[in-house]
């Protein structure tokens, strides 16, 4: 058997409808890990959808429970051949955002597939179930094109609580560490450039979520009686945050701004076009950092975001000065940020600037690190070329996602070099009503991971020796 059979095996998989057929009835599956009372559905996801497939493909499992109360398990796995000479990690979350059920088109349902042309809608379908639903797939089209042989281990980590920040999920790897040991890590999440465009990252920016409060007084007092004589709490906050950036989106504190950004990632970013595709939002050409290409400012530089803000009764508005002000803000970074005192430099600079009133706090359960592996390091280079024949299209590379992924577990707890390719695309709804996979990425997603997976048993250990002398000097 070959690398097409491999190929061939993932189209047929895909245009006899398995695919589908296997893809619905996660999609069924209420995992909801935002709503406290979904700890049956987001367990039943991996004993009832998962656990039946893996085993399949030879795979032992555990189910851990989360070290953090109140939160989804985890499921290890580890299908290993006694010769393999490295190890392969993959990862995936069966837990979804809300389903926002009645916020749906006329017809469509979250927790149905509705396939109405290339779109397949349903909550999870690009996010997550149906991109790692490919990947296990593509697993097993490779296995059944090389005799159930793959010449490596592959072990696999799916959580169901990414969707709330990933709770417990180092603890659980620098827990099972050495169980998880692995020489590269190959994932998917997240979406392509643009949806013709097969894509590789890195790793992903940081995301700092913190808020800012004003609390001046308790209760609200008539303006027309105490204007003037009352500071008020929205004027402060909005004021303080003119300073921190201002009317460009330009960061204005030194301890929140990025190192330059590294030549290999220019070079990787310089003929890169975003806000491509259907639905995209025109690109602000005068937003943000200036002297940066529009993919410079949205991979390789660090934005702060003014997400939420509220004083008063924004629904029913009275002439009253209100008591306090609040604003919930995020910092999404790259790396070479000073990601460990981030909270130092905004106390500093506001008590610079006069408003030691004014408290910030982190938001919990809303940090993740950034990261980025080396773009020029062999697997990249590997992953590369190994989509490029399976596809016949040159693929793009990306340094790092532009959102915020819990990479660092992988990254940094296990120290492994890490790989994601999506099979989503930027306008697909994720996280909103409408979310949808398109048919067409997942069967050439399909494909390309086929590739990917045959390609390991041919090259892998070559690759792995070659990142090994690269690091040796």
């Amino acid at each position: 058997m070959s690398r097409q059979h491999a190929l061939d095996n993932a189209k047929a998989y895909f245009d006899s409808g398995e695919f589908y057929a296997q893809l619905a009835p996660r999609i069924a599956n209420r995992s909801e890990s935002q709503e406290p009372d979904r700890l049956k559905e987001l367990r039943s996801y991996l004993t009832q959808h998962i656990i039946p497939d893996i085993e399949q493909l030879g795979f032992t499992w555990e189910i851990i429970d989360n070290p953090v109360a109140g939160f989804g398990p985890f499921l290890i796995a580890e299908r290993v051949e006694p010769e393999a000479t490295f190890s392969v990690l993959t990862y995936g979350h069966g837990d979804v955002i809300r389903g926002y059920d009645d916020q749906w088109a006329e017809g469509l349902s979250p927790w149905q597939i509705t396939q109405q042309g290339d779109r397949w809608y349903g909550r999870g379908t690009a996010d997550n179930k149906g991109q790692h639903t490919i990947n296990l797939a593509a697993l097993g089209c490779v296995l059944k094109a090389s005799g159930g042989r793959l010449g490596y281990n592959v072990k696999l980590v799916l959580e169901m609580g990414e969707e709330t920040g990933s709770p417990g999920l180092k603890e659980i790897c620098h827990r099972y560490r050495e169980r998880l040991a692995a020489d590269v890590f190959i994932a998917s999440d997240g979406p392509r450039l643009n949806a013709d465009s097969p894509t590789l990252f890195l790793g992903s920016r940081g995301s700092f979520n913190f808020d800012l409060k004003l609390q001046a007084r308790e209760g609200a007092h008539h303006s027309g009686n105490w204007g003037g004589v009352l500071k008020n709490p929205a004027v402060r906050l909005a004021n303080a945050l003119s300073t921190l950036v201002d009317a460009n989106g330009v960061i204005q504190i030194q301890g929140l701004r990025p190192a330059p950004i590294p030549d290999a990632v220019r070079h990787a970013l310089a003929s890169l076009k975003v806000g491509i595709g259907d639905n995209a939002p025109a690109i602000e050409t005068d937003w943000g950092e200036p002297g940066l290409s529009p993919a410079e400012r949205l991979f390789g530089w660090n934005t702060l975001e003014v997400l939420a803000m509220k004083a008063g009764n924004p629904d029913a508005p009275a002439n009253a000065i209100p008591p306090h002000a609040y604003a919930h803000c995020q910092l999404r970074y790259v790396v070479g940020s000073d990601q460990d005192n981030f909270l130092a430099h905004l106390r500093h600079h506001l008590d610079q600037h006069g408003y030691s009133d004014i408290e910030v706090s982190t938001a919990r359960m809303s940090q993740m690190a950034a990261t980025r592996l080396d773009p020029e390091d062999p697997w990249v280079t590997w992953a590369l070329a190994s989509i490029q024949l399976s596809t016949n299209k040159t693929p793009t590379l990306l340094p790092n996602l532009g959102g915020s992924l819990p990479n660092d577990v992988f990254a940094e707890t296990l120290g492994l070099p890490t790989l994601w390719v999506p099979h989503s695309y930027p306008s697909c709804s994720q996280h909103a009503p409408d979310e949808h996979l398109l048919g067409s990425i997942a069967s050439e997603a399909l494909i390309l991971m086929a590739g990917l997976f045959w390609d390991l048993t041919t090259q892998g250990t070559e690759i792995n020796k070659e990142r090994a002398s690269c690091k040796a000097h």
